[in-house]
């Protein structure tokens, strides 16, 4: 694992406690193999890397609340930013230029008609002969090959650009006017380079001595070629000045000035442009932190390292494991819940991060659920840190190794096994009960499965409707309204985007078939889902040929824990490569732990043991919602043996009824809440979702 600091040269804020032998064998200190305490962690929030993760951005938006130094991998400090301040930063590469005009707003109503597509605008301003001239761009793209396919599909936007120019790619390649020791003398050839009709930019550098030195750039040339017809052109303009060019792969930040903050009125800010064959500057942190307009408005500990990757902004956050900690669990976990449940988040998330070690390549962790989440200073609590502080270096080892002390939201009241999930995992990971998972649902409302008069069903909350007290001759409950126009939502939950069913008022009855669980972490319903919705959910998600339609859907075999380890369509095993993908195959399922219920159909276990299934264009003896027994139709409901009831809607399709949020592997959330809630402490927390296991501290 390399956790260790970027340069030696920052230090943590504090110190890790030191170890220290609780009573019982449960909390040891390390043994030399483990690495020392003060280290850093880094954490991706920009990155393009591959199938790992891919997360990018054109541009990034930084300011601080107190001042922050722009440096050089190296450690030179090349240029303090004012508290307060924004300052864009991207990186160097291939882009389109779209035009100039004097005119701000020409340019901005340009970006505009951009700034839907995938050719994302950049506006800058320079200054000509005392004049501003705003130039626009779009990009900047991974290659030549993908600029000019931005070109094409810029010049079909439909902009006007000014009478005699002409959408251009522009490149990476530049002339090298003269390195200088100030702004000033730096400023001054730039002028005269601008006075004389070219393109040219004060460069930052870490000058031979290690110190800050300006140098002055010209050009965006594509290739070597247009470079040197450029230096014929600027040698002519300007025989004074010593034209070269710059060195293949030199590294500076381009310092420009962007015009495009917002689209609606002009706003400028410093934009320092990475360039250089494996560039690299940091942003560097101060108490305040930096935030990040982009990323939510996020403001994080820690440095940001600024570079390229595959083509893209790289942003990594070098931030102290433990400052990080304060972020994570607070974006985990309530800073409401005890302060055992908050001591076992830190204590996990802490050992699930130093076991990935540099799983991303140029990073440890990336900052969502794919590692942890991870939010940035306003996460933080007191008493969250108080907790991580309170288990300073403690981390669960199993074998004398860290363990990956994965957790998800809700078990849904049992944990899965390790087969039923990534089918790894060792004896770390055990399925064990998790009632406290009820935690979840402590303080929800439940809801009426209910069906109207016209025989549409569907869930009403309980705080809206009351039971009359009168049965209908199956015994099912009869229920009205408390008030006007209640809505009937075709899920137990909430949704805007969901219109309801229907509306119960005073007075008018409904059958109520079952009483659940809001849809949650704890509990859930989704569907009802057609056939072809899933086909294409399932598509790319199975090896084998799928079906042209799916007629019937079912649960064939469970692991130790009941959750799904295979699923057949139509008698056929839906092959995946593990059993928690059913979650995303399925159109993003909250867990595993589910059953499958038709909504059009229904089956008859014989007397003999044989099974036949009834769809909603066949006829059969049912409860209706009169509440008498009658053929079928719409609105019929089914009665069960244990006088469980459901609807049949003679739509085909199918519905899943689950519990759980999250794989379910490891340490339940909502569970280790519970069981604070009960009196238990952390380590005996950790002890029931984590076999064989110890806490290590170092």
């Amino acid at each position: 694992m390399n956790f260790a600091s970027r340069r030696g040269i920052r230090k943590l804020g504090r110190t890790l406690l030191a170890a220290t032998l609780i009573a019982g064998s449960f909390l040891l200190p390390a043994g030399d193999s483990h690495a020392e305490s003060s280290r850093t962690i880094r954490v991706a929030l920009y990155a393009d890397i591959g199938s790992k993760y891919k997360s990018t951005v054109p541009f990034v938006t930084l300011q601080s609340n107190a001042v922050f130094n722009l440096e050089s991998v190296a450690g030179t400090a090349l240029l303090p930013i004012p508290a307060s301040n924004k300052i864009r930063v991207s990186l160097d590469g291939y882009r389109v230029k779209v035009m100039e005009t004097p005119s701000w707003q020409t340019a901005a109503d340009a970006a505009k008609k951009l700034q839907a597509t995938s050719d994302k605008p950049q506006l800058f301003v320079t200054t000509r002969g005392g004049a501003s001239v705003y130039q626009l761009y779009t990009g900047p793209y991974v290659s030549e090959a993908a600029a000019k396919e931005g070109l094409t599909r810029v010049g079909k936007a439909g902009l006007t650009i000014p009478a005699g120019q002409t959408i251009a790619v522009k490149g990476n390649k530049y002339l090298l006017a003269g390195e200088f020791a100030t702004s000033q003398e730096a400023e001054t050839v730039l002028n005269s380079i601008a006075d004389a009709g070219l393109d040219a930019w004060k460069v930052l550098v870490s000058g031979a001595d290690g110190s800050a030195k300006y140098q002055v750039w010209a050009g965006e040339a594509v290739n070597d070629s247009e470079l040197a017809a450029l230096q014929a052109g600027a040698a002519a303009a300007l025989p004074q000045l010593a034209w070269t060019t710059v060195a293949a792969g030199a590294t500076g930040l381009i310092i420009r000035t962007d015009a495009g903050m917002d689209w609606i009125s002009e706003g400028q800010a410093f934009h320092y442009v990475v360039s250089g064959t494996g560039a690299k500057f940091i942003a560097a942190g101060n108490e305040a932190g930096i935030q990040i307009v982009e990323r939510s408005k996020r403001t994080y500990r820690g440095d940001l390292e600024l570079s390229g990757l595959a083509g893209s902004l790289a942003v990594i956050n070098e931030v102290p494991l433990e400052q990080y900690l304060y972020a994570v669990v607070g974006g985990e976990v309530s800073s409401g819940w005890p302060a055992e449940a908050l001591k076992a988040q830190a204590v996990a998330a802490r050992s699930y991060a130093l076991a990935q070690g540099n799983r991303f390549d140029v990073a440890n962790v990336v900052d969502t659920t794919l590692s942890q989440v991870y939010n940035g200073i306003g996460a933080e609590a007191p008493v969250i840190t108080k907790a991580v502080d309170a288990t300073a270096g403690e981390v669960l080892m199993s074998g004398g190794k860290l363990v990956e002390a994965v957790f998800s939201s809700s078990s849904g009241g049992v944990t899965a096994d390790p087969s039923e999930v990534w089918n790894n995992g060792g004896n770390v990971f055990v399925s064990v009960l998790s009632a406290e998972d009820a935690a979840a649902v402590a303080s929800s409302k439940k809801w009426y499965y209910v069906l109207l008069p016209n025989g549409v069903s569907g869930y009403a909350r309980e705080d809206n409707i009351k039971l009359t007290g009168d049965k209908t001759a199956a015994g099912l409950s009869i229920a009205t309204a408390t008030t006007k126009d209640v809505n009937i939502r075709p899920l137990p939950v909430i949704e805007s985007s969901s219109s309801p069913v229907g509306k119960l008022n005073p007075g008018d009855n409904a059958v109520v078939l079952d009483q659940v669980y809001e849809s949650g972490s704890y509990s859930w319903i989704k569907g009802p889902y057609t056939s072809a919705e899933l086909l294409k959910s399932l598509s790319g998600k199975t090896s084998n040929a799928l079906p042209s339609s799916i007629g019937s859907l079912q649960v064939t075999q469970r692991g130790p824990s009941g959750r799904a380890t295979q699923v057949k369509a139509n008698g056929e095993i839906l092959q995946v490569k593990y059993p928690d993908l059913f979650r995303s195959a399925f159109n993003g399922l909250p867990s595993t732990l589910f059953d499958i219920v038709p909504s059009g159909s229904y089956t008859v276990l014989g007397a003999d043991g044989s099974t036949a299934t009834i769809g909603g264009s066949q006829t059969a003896g049912v409860l209706s919602a009169t509440g008498k027994v009658s053929a079928q139709s719409s609105g019929t409901v089914v009665m069960g043996a244990d006088a469980s009831a459901r609807v049949v809607t003679g739509t085909s399709g199918f519905y899943f009824i689950g519990w759980g949020n999250g794989h379910g592997l490891g340490m339940s959330q909502w569970g280790v809440k519970g069981m604070a809630d009960n009196g238990y402490d952390y380590r005996q927390i950790l002890q029931h979702y984590f076999n064989n296991v110890t806490i290590v501290k170092e």
